[in-house]
């Protein structure tokens, strides 16, 4: 039997040719810069020919790799659109799409809810962060974290609001002889999310408590607020964050929040979905749940 060329190599080589950078492939694909490298250095020696013209970080097809492309994408969008149409043969199967910290903290813990109220459905999560093609991710309904200017075509309806709050661990309250946001920033450090849609939480938190921005510490500044809160949950120190994403961390006792919460007027949760989607029966299962669950959330903030 002939050696076969693995599907991996051929994805990363259509998506370096189409992007003309192995980083910009490795973001598409969702891989590491490395992988992709590795993906067409393979391909490169099992074909016994380069396929790239390399020029610093940019990468473009030679003579070879653009008759190779020519026969090989066609070849590899009919494998992806048949898969895609024997997804859409199955009623009951969905991607819904979120950030990681809605996926970590907020989606996993609701799944046996979600089950026990629509136990035929299998629900596939995805978490793509950047504004992106549903159809073209195989993605069928979005929670967003955002804003609906981004989403313009698709169907985008409101669930709730996003509102920025402080906390820290409970230990770091015991030492304190005040339990006030101003004492919290002056005995702890902060911890910050770099990332662009995170980086402004500080600054929106503290002007509305008309407190001043603190200035960020080594060892404490991460890309990512699943990776804040969890130096927050272990007391490295403190964190303005999105109340959806450490909610079920403060009802448990694993989280405090100080200070009064503050409405984050650039972001908020929106269900995103293809409009000819909204007369499927799963999705519209879903899209009631989603309601149903930032409803009741938005309603259990209200109670004293």
């Amino acid at each position: 039997m002939r050696k076969l060329v693995p599907l991996k190599s051929l994805y990363a080589f259509v998506a370096v040719a189409e992007t003309g950078s192995m980083t910009d492939a490795a973001e598409v694909l969702h891989v590491s810069h490395s992988a992709v490298s590795q993906a067409i250095k393979s391909l490169e020696s099992q074909l016994g020919l380069a396929l790239f013209h390399r020029t610093g970080r940019r990468v473009e097809l030679n003579r070879n790799g653009r008759r190779y492309y020519r026969q090989v994408a066609p070849a590899l969008e009919q494998i992806v659109s048949a898969g895609e149409a024997l997804q859409r043969q199955n009623p009951h199967r969905l991607t819904l799409n979120m950030v990681n910290s809605l996926a970590l903290h907020w989606w996993i813990p609701r799944v046996p809810d979600f089950q026990a109220l629509a136990p035929h459905l299998d629900i596939r999560i995805s978490t793509l962060t950047h504004v992106f093609d549903l159809d073209k991710e195989g993605v069928d309904v979005a929670l967003i974290h955002g804003r609906p200017d981004d989403w313009q075509g698709y169907h985008c309806e409101q669930l709730g609001d996003d509102e920025l709050i402080l906390v820290c661990a409970p230990s770091l309250l015991d030492t304190d002889t005040t339990r006030t946001a101003a004492a919290l920033l002056s005995a702890h450090q902060p911890i910050f999310v770099t990332n662009p849609r995170r980086e402004n939480d500080w600054q929106i938190w503290c002007e509305a408590n008309q407190l001043p921005v603190p200035a960020q510490r080594h060892n404490l500044c991460f890309t990512a607020s699943v990776q804040a809160v969890q130096a927050t949950l272990r007391g490295l120190g403190i964190l303005v964050t999105h109340r959806l994403f450490v909610r079920d961390e403060i009802r448990q006792g694993l989280l405090s929040e100080i200070g009064p919460s503050v409405r984050n007027p650039y972001q908020s949760f929106y269900f995103v979905c293809q409009k000819d989607k909204l007369v499927q029966e799963s999705v519209l299962t879903l899209r009631a749940w989603l309601h149903h669950e930032f409803r009741q959330a938005g309603e259990s903030e209200r109670l004293p």
